[in-house]
């Protein structure tokens, strides 16, 4: 037998449990034409006789007797395994996969320090790969993107403010390049970027606009390269300001511009945006954003 036969077989238990067709058919909603219909064509199936019609009902045969056994076990089984899954449902532990472009760690980073402080049944992986992870397939619980509004019909997306970057630079660059008095006198210094040329985040659209190209000594595509770069003095590069204020072997060459700033958003998918797990992560990162140097509220 299929899964076709799941049906019949549910139906016979319910006669096997009660003992009367009009009694499994108020259980299971149906009408009692189709109890006998499922019961009839299980024991075809089987090539036995499951239960002993007579006028006060159906008595289960042997072969009844054993259905009604393995039956039984199996709801008691469903139901354990329902009530396990609703318990896990309303508990903040097991995994929570966070995804994040990697100049927003300074913001995501203390926000999950706190999260597993306060459930420490909690398990966090923390993905900042290049590729977009996609919520609606289960590749993570929240997404942390920047740019344009995010516009997937099942996604929750709310806004955590404008995040603030500008130029920063290491002092042994400063100490031999000195560090630009105007945007004009920036187009004659050594820059880091991105190797993507045709990146949309405004600074590296700005970087394309206004720096000539051979002023441009070192690109990378990861992140983590950039900033490196920069500590090492190859060239002035963009960070957040979080980021570049943080670190004391940097200096901030420019105060940021409103045009270099990048819109932060908080994504989670509406499947599970309800669930402990993912409101206590939005809770812990929301609350994190608003005390973010360099995150403006919108």
């Amino acid at each position: 037998m299929g899964l076709d036969s799941w049906d019949e077989i549910r139906t016979a238990f319910q006669v096997a449990r009660v003992g009367t067709v009009s009694g499994a058919a108020e259980v299971l909603g149906v009408h009692h034409a189709t109890v006998i219909r499922h019961v009839d064509s299980l024991e075809e199936k089987l090539h036995t006789k499951l239960f002993q019609r007579h006028p006060r009902g159906y008595t289960p045969t042997e072969a009844g007797q054993q259905l009604l056994s393995v039956g039984q076990a199996t709801e008691d089984q469903f139901s354990q395994l329902a009530a396990r899954i609703a318990g896990a449902g309303e508990e903040v532990s097991g995994e929570l996969i966070v995804t994040s472009i990697t100049p927003a760690s300074v913001l995501v980073l203390p926000a999950m320090h706190k999260l597993l402080l306060d459930y420490p049944e909690l398990r966090l992986r923390y993905l900042t790969d290049l590729r977009v992870f996609r919520l609606e397939y289960g590749e993570a619980h929240v997404a942390i993107r920047a740019g344009n509004r995010p516009t997937e019909p099942d996604n929750v997306v709310q806004s955590l403010g404008r995040m603030q970057n500008t130029l920063y630079a290491s002092h042994s660059y400063v100490e031999r390049y000195g560090i630009p008095r105007s945007k004009e006198d920036m187009s004659k210094h050594r820059f880091v970027s991105t190797d993507n040329r045709d990146s949309r985040a405004p600074f590296f659209r700005w970087i394309s606009e206004n720096v000539p190209d051979e002023n441009v000594v070192f690109r990378a595509n990861e992140h983590e390269a950039q900033v490196d770069a920069i500590k090492q003095g190859l060239g002035m590069g963009f960070l957040t300001v979080p980021m570049g204020r943080s670190d004391p072997t940097l200096e901030e060459v420019v105060k940021p511009y409103d045009s270099w700033d990048s819109n932060i958003w908080l994504v989670t998918h509406v499947d599970l945006h309800r669930t402990p797990k993912v409101q206590a992560a939005v809770k812990a990162i929301r609350e994190q954003a608003l005390k973010s140097e360099g995150l403006i509220s919108d």
